[in-house]
């Protein structure tokens, strides 16, 4: 920590490990640094993550077409621990050239699908399920959808990261990344004073989207001391649609997968594996 202003230079240079927490993977090149295979399970769908809200988005919905009947949604979930650089390993690289989770490959046509956005529409087209058909619920899906898509990196990388992770506490940015999630929040939440769910009274993939992030804000599972900071009791719609969301078996079931520690899921090969933590 330095009380000297910082002064940039005329042309930036990478140093190693002044990326604060994350230095060990942040990098400013794309591309594999080892040669690693993915492993196969039996299913046609393949999903490489880790259950970070991004990835939790993905096996949300994946658990909620199982929950809905579609038997061919079932899949391997496997662990990419991010922090150990699993990411950057030549077979998952193959898949998402960007080096994010999650990445997701459907043996039955050989189709990769990256950027969790793009896992939840190709899924919901997949199986018919979760995305309206008519063309204007539709693209208020895809409204509500992209906006997290947008807006997330805010929460995430902006909020998040200057609020819990940066090695400094820098007023500056945590204001500026403070002031706009609660914008976000206020959004979210006013669209939902007349709404059950985001998009309108039917559930779909824009909340499987939008939960993972908003709903663990409000909920108090990002970020610690985050809620109270950002004094979420004031988004009552927000809290009121994220507990019922939170109620569903197969959010339950989604939040749990390619996760660590006691009643976490690190794989999942089948229902059956929700049994091992009292599921």
């Amino acid at each position: 920590m330095t009380d000297t202003p910082y002064t940039p230079p005329a042309v930036w240079t990478w140093e190693p490990g002044n990326g604060g927490q994350f230095a060990n993977i942040n990098r400013p090149i794309s591309g594999a640094t080892k040669e690693v295979e993915l492993p196969v399970g039996e299913h046609g769908l393949q999903l490489y993550s880790m259950g970070t809200p991004n990835g939790q988005k993905v096996t949300i919905m994946l658990e909620e077409l199982l929950e809905a009947g579609h038997s061919e949604a079932d899949y391997d979930a496997w662990l990419i621990k991010i922090g150990d650089g699993d990411q950057f390993g030549s077979g998952f690289v193959d898949i998402n050239p960007n080096s994010k989770i999650p990445a997701l490959m459907d043996r039955s046509n050989g189709q990769r699908v990256f950027e969790s956005g793009s896992i939840l529409t190709y899924l919901a087209e997949k199986f018919g399920a979760f995305l309206p058909t008519e063309a204007g619920a539709r693209a208020e899906v895809f409204n509500w959808l992209f906006w997290q898509m947008g807006a997330g990196p805010y929460v995430g990388g902006g909020f998040g990261h200057f609020f819990a992770y940066a090695p400094e506490k820098i007023q500056y940015a945590i204001d500026r990344f403070t002031m706009e999630t609660k914008r976000q929040l206020h959004v979210l939440d006013t669209n939902l004073a007349d709404r059950k769910f985001v998009a309108g009274n039917e559930y779909s993939i824009a909340d499987m989207a939008i939960y993972p992030w908003y709903g663990g804000l409000v909920e108090g599972r990002l970020y610690d001391g985050s809620a109270e900071f950002l004094n979420v009791s004031e988004y009552e719609n927000v809290l009121r649609w994220a507990a019922d969301l939170a109620a569903r078996p197969a959010v339950q079931r989604g939040n749990v997968v390619n996760r660590t520690g006691e009643g976490q899921l690190a794989e999942r090969h089948s229902a059956e594996d929700f049994k091992t933590i009292g599921f």
